[in-house]
């Protein structure tokens, strides 16, 4: 699984980050795809590898996605090179505030919408209430489409992610 992040408080459609998201996967077979997809991407799209931060080391990618319950920014700072972008799972304003004190650069904050599988959406107040309190970008996730993408950006996300808002 490949997940999109569009970032950026103009929504205009650019991809800014492509994670890959395999969980499924071997170490040597996400490595491959990580290489495939870095070899695919557009010049400018930045790939990030979802918590496996050895791997997106190794390939050179531009970062690492974390699970909220991952290892500590803080731990990936201290073996990864400058500007190795890190982003954090966050389903809660604590949360957004953790990753942001612990030297996270993007919060995914999900979900904002009614996605399914992915629990009580927190909506767009929530939404304005954890941009205000950090620091850091945070962008929306969850049930995010093109049809209500504004209203993240206009209760101050950065810019939103998906998966499926990228789907045929």
């Amino acid at each position: 699984m490949i997940r999109y992040a569009i970032t950026g408080a103009r929504f205009g459609g650019a991809v800014d980050f492509i994670q890959v998201r395999a969980k499924e996967l071997s170490g040597s077979a996400l490595t491959r795809l990580t290489w495939d997809i870095l070899d695919a991407a557009a010049p400018g799209v930045r790939v990030l590898v979802n918590d496996r931060a050895d791997i997106a080391i190794a390939c050179g990618c531009a970062g690492v996605h974390l699970r909220g319950d991952s290892i500590s920014p803080v731990e990936i700072r201290r073996i990864a090179p400058k500007r190795f972008v890190i982003s954090v799972s966050c389903h809660s304003i604590d949360d957004v505030l953790r990753a942001d004190a612990e030297g996270a650069d993007l919060a995914l904050l999900a979900p904002i919408f009614a996605s399914p599988g992915k629990g009580e959406p927190l909506g767009l107040d929530y939404l304005a209430e954890a941009t205000h309190a950090a620091r850091i970008p945070v962008l929306a996730l969850g049930g995010v489409t093109f049809e209500n993408a504004a209203q993240c950006v206009a209760a101050g996300a950065r810019g939103v992610a998906g998966i499926r808002l990228f789907a045929p």
